[in-house]
């Protein structure tokens, strides 16, 4: 299997991706032959690079909506840049998917392949310190030394300065992968010294497809969590396979229907953020415990001994770490029920409008009654309601004083 295998409706990207991992096999491949390149390090290009006849260049930014594959793609690039086995049958394209660089970075066990996601709501200067030091180095092993960061758009201001001194000054050999949801969501300087690929959303049919023929899941099934999360494949897999995925989406499409007093509202608002807060302890159960009694034995302090002196400092920075990451879960997961709530009320306006668009299977019924019930406007107003609660989380608003103001609006 291809490492472009799960790239789904983004032939062209792979067909660019292709080209730059060919150019980066020859010139590696005439190096360690000791034949003369025939140009210099295809890595220290420009982004203005493909105009002047070189597909590769040292900086990538990969872009696009929710569930199109950014991180997927940077990976599968990433691999094709460590493939010491070109697929001949395919003209020499590099990423066959079974040689050792091609599994070890998919696997994420490269010893040249560092992938960053942050579980924080920003990345901050030291971490962004630390990935440039990395860039300086030599591949100890691989073809190329190759950072992948796929929350780009999370990096702070100050971040963002440090790591665009690396990009204008890549060392050789090395190549940064950025993924984020638009370009304007990266320093317009780190922007303007990378290369730009955008990914579209995939259509319904290929990510039910790539679920049956991948994951095994019953075609019916598959088509019903494509079509509901409107071509996010990992979404559409969750929702396939994950009981409480399910549960909580039914839960949000029940609330249009539950607005329609104050009382209902505020209920509706209240559990929505209880559920996200569930979430997120569910995830610091899962991770807290275990996160702490490795760093407590690490410092040589095993449950129910005390702390080495001078380690509680660790310790902190530790708790700190965990609080931020619960935040962003229940953030992260009140924003997916807004996403969920926005195709809600795009399938009534679809309805409104005569469109004979699909609408999702599992709130067909509900559609068609909030449809009936209301007229084009009041759903425009609507919708703009739940992106006004998206915006305010952005900006810190309590979750529970963004959610009711937009219970209310919905009314």
């Amino acid at each position: 299997m291809a490492v472009w295998d799960d790239l789904v409706g983004q032939e062209q990207v792979v067909a660019q991706l292709s080209a730059a991992a060919r150019d980066a096999d020859a010139f590696v491949t005439a190096a360690e032959r000791g034949e003369p390149a025939a140009s210099t390090d295809p890595a220290q290009g420009t982004a203005q690079g493909a105009a002047q006849g070189s597909a590769m260049t040292h900086a990538w930014l990969f872009t696009g909506p929710p569930g199109s594959g950014r991180s997927t793609a940077a990976r599968a690039f990433a691999a094709a840049l460590q493939c010491r086995s070109p697929d001949r049958a395919l003209g020499g394209r590099p990423g066959c998917g079974f040689c050792e660089g091609c599994h070890t970075t998919l696997v994420g066990t490269h010893a040249d392949v560092e992938a960053i996601r942050t579980e924080l709501l920003t990345i901050g200067v030291k971490e962004t310190r630390e990935l440039v030091r990395r860039a300086q180095l030599s591949p100890a092993g691989g073809r190329w030394q190759v950072i992948v960061m796929e929350d780009a758009d999370r990096l702070t201001e100050g971040a963002g300065n440090v790591l665009l001194k690396a990009v204008e000054e890549p060392a050789p050999r090395t190549v940064w992968l950025l993924c984020a949801p638009s370009s304007e969501d990266v320093l317009p300087t780190i922007r303007s010294r990378c290369r730009h690929l955008t990914l579209r959303t995939p259509p319904v049919a290929a990510v039910a497809d790539v679920l049956v023929r991948r994951d095994g899941i019953d075609p019916d099934v598959a088509l019903t969590a494509a079509r509901a999360t409107q071509g996010h494949i990992g979404r559409a897999k969750r929702l396939a396979t994950d009981e409480r995925a399910r549960a909580r989406r039914a839960a949000v499409l029940r609330l249009p229907e539950r607005v329609a007093d104050v009382g209902g509202g505020l209920r509706a608002a209240q559990e929505l953020v209880d559920a996200a807060a569930e979430d997120a302890k569910q995830l610091a159960e899962e991770l807290d415990g275990k996160e702490t009694d490795e760093l407590r034995a690490a410092l040589g302090a095993p449950e129910g001994k005390r702390l080495p002196r001078g380690t509680a400092g660790v310790m902190k920075d530790l708790a700190d770490r965990q609080k931020r990451r619960a935040t962003r879960t229940q953030r992260d997961t009140l924003d997916l029920a807004l996403t969920d709530l926005t195709g809600f009320y795009r399938d009534v306006l679809a309805r409104q409008f005569g469109s004979s668009v699909a609408l999702a299977g599992d709130a067909a019924a509900a559609v068609e009654r909030v449809a009936a019930a209301s007229r084009p406007e009041q759903t425009l107003r609507r919708i703009e309601a739940v992106l006004d609660c998206r915006r305010a989380l952005d900006r810190n608003v309590a979750p529970l004083l963004a959610v009711e103001a937009m219970t209310m609006a919905l009314r």
